[in-house]
């Protein structure tokens, strides 16, 4: 560990303002066509950021991410391959090597094994240790000596340090790239975005400001990625807001409205404040294209309006304008939601015959709505046509119809999960034991819970917790602890207060008492017009004690 500090406290000599007046040193300054950053700084701390909604059910789909930066999971994906042996020893190596005293010994260290790291090698052994940054960084230093870092790898070790708040170790990192001649852009990007991640939308405005002056002039891809990272973690009223300011430099067009409108009505789904970007571009004299009317057609298909879903899509029509399948998505979702099921299936139809294939997303929006409504027959029908269509079902297709299966329909639905190698999952049994306990089937909980063996499922912390809750909440209070007490002894936790509070005091947390048990019933006579009286003369509130 000794040597990890050395390491990081010499890079974290240098400080982003270092950084700054390094750079514009070795160039000729250009001042940026940008606002400052103090100007922008007021502007951001004047909102907050804007929740964000995981609408399950949202049917707008993210096939197309243009402005989006690396997703390092498939890049993982992609350099997995026949490593897998090497990193865990290698692994093992590192452990034991941040006890070494300095930054040179350790890195000696793993020289000293058998494994000789490519860029596939560091890269994904940098992604294993996400979780302890020391470590990774490390690696990075091992990667470097080997001359085998490259960009995907300075940009995840970038954002690794974002993610654990190391932002001057980040900084300092960036710098040693700027030196080295290398492409920043992408790096700094990724810095932006952890800013944002972290809730600092000022620090990611002035980051942005000090990208664009190693520039001649804004690029406007950049320019779309940066107000995309913004909308994406929320803060999509200083995103609008760097809109208008920087409009001169910048000008307001489509595709950048499109990014505001798409953070109102597919992150913050705010039916309001979409509506109003959308007037904002008729004053604007922006004309609104395919992806606007997508994105407004996605938001209202969410909130259940199908009278603006439909008829933004003849509008979308009228005007030249193909519907793509996250529109009919959208269409199909609303439809279904809204107990117009055949004309659904109609739409379907009509997708096939313009090109476009149905795929699993498109049935799961229809059978998921379905299962919501608990019309679970009219889903296995959806289900049997989806199968004719040659279409696979995917785990979120049986999770739904597991919802309105009996025990023996849903030893049945495993079974057919298992056959397709879809799982089951751990998600899977959450979900199950959560059913049968809610809907007062205590024992086919328990049939289901000695079924996780034989599918090779670990209980853990998460499935006791339902347990423990749900016998509790069936007047099981025995059972109920059986469980918590095998929860504590085994994954040696301490007491649970919320689960320890709810076997202790079963009747204070909604646990039917048994007839006679001095249960207390309230009794209230309201007088329309006057409401709920109380004090010393009042004699509309009784209470009576069942005997």
């Amino acid at each position: 560990m000794a040597a990890l500090l050395t390491i990081v406290r010499r890079l974290q000599l240098l400080r982003p303002c270092q950084l700054l007046r390094v750079s514009l040193s070795a160039h000729r300054f250009i001042p940026s066509p940008l606002p400052s950053s103090s100007a922008m700084l007021y502007f951001s701390q004047a909102f907050h950021q804007t929740p964000c909604r995981q609408c399950k059910h949202t049917p707008h789909s993210a096939s197309r991410r243009p402005y989006e930066i690396m997703d390092f999971s498939e890049c993982v994906e992609e350099t997995r391959g026949e490593i897998r042996l090497g990193l865990d020893e290698i692994r093992e190596r590192v452990q034991k090597a941040k006890d070494f005293a300095s930054g040179d010994e350790a890195i000696a260290f793993l020289d000293d094994s058998d494994v000789r790291p490519d860029k596939d090698f560091i890269f994904s052994l940098i992604w294993d240790l996400r979780e302890e940054w020391k470590l990774a960084f490390l690696v990075y230093k091992w990667g470097e000596r080997w001359d085998c870092v490259v960009e995907k790898s300075w940009c995840l070790m970038i954002w690794l340090l974002g993610n654990h708040g190391k932002f001057g170790t980040a900084w300092t990192l960036v710098h040693e790239l700027y030196r080295a001649s290398k492409d920043t852009q992408q790096a700094m990007l990724i810095l932006i975005d952890r800013y944002a991640a972290a809730n600092n939308p000022a620090k990611a405005i002035e980051t942005f400001h000090l990208m664009q002056k190693f520039k001649f002039s804004p690029e406007r891809k950049t320019y779309f990625v940066f107000l995309n990272i913004l909308c994406k973690h929320g803060n999509i009223e200083e995103a609008e807001q760097f809109m208008y300011l920087n409009k001169k430099f910048s000008p307001l067009e489509t595709e950048s409205f499109n990014i505001i409108l798409n953070g109102w009505c597919n992150i913050a789904t705010d039916v309001y404040e979409a509506k109003r970007i959308w007037r904002e571009m008729s004053k604007c004299c922006i004309e609104p294209d395919g992806n606007s009317y997508t994105h407004m057609i996605s938001c209202f298909s969410t909130v259940g309006n199908l009278f603006d879903s439909l008829r933004l899509y003849d509008e979308m029509k009228k005007r030249g304008w193909v519907p793509g399948l996250e529109v009919y998505h959208s269409l199909i979702y609303v439809l279904t939601r809204e107990n117009c099921l055949s004309e659904a299936l109609r739409i379907i139809d009509r997708m096939k015959e313009t090109g476009l294939k149905p795929n699993s997303a498109t049935y799961n929006l229809v059978i998921r709505p379905l299962c919501e409504a608990e019309k679970f027959e009219d889903a296995r029908v959806v289900l049997a046509r989806m199968l004719e269509d040659d279409i696979s079902p995917t785990i979120e297709t049986y999770h739904e119809l597991l919802k309105g299966e009996t025990l023996e329909g849903t030893l049945g639905v495993l079974s057919h999960i298992r056959k397709s190698c879809l799982g089951p999952s751990r998600e899977t049994f959450l979900l199950i034991l959560d059913k049968f306990l809610k809907t007062g089937q205590p024992e086919n909980a328990l049939k289901i819970w000695s079924e996780m063996n034989e599918y090779e499922i670990k209980p853990d912390r998460e499935h006791y917790k339902v347990l423990v809750e749900g016998f509790a909440k069936c007047g099981l209070i025995a059972k109920a602890k059986e469980f918590y007490s095998e929860m504590t002894s085994s994954f040696g936790l301490n007491d649970d207060p919320s689960l320890k509070k709810l076997l202790e005091e079963p009747a204070r947390k909604g646990v039917r008492a048994k007839k006679g048990e001095g249960q207390m019933t309230i009794v209230r006579r309201i007088t329309k017009g006057n409401g709920l009286q109380c004090g010393r003369r009042s004699s509309l509130v009784r209470i009576r004690k069942n005997r």
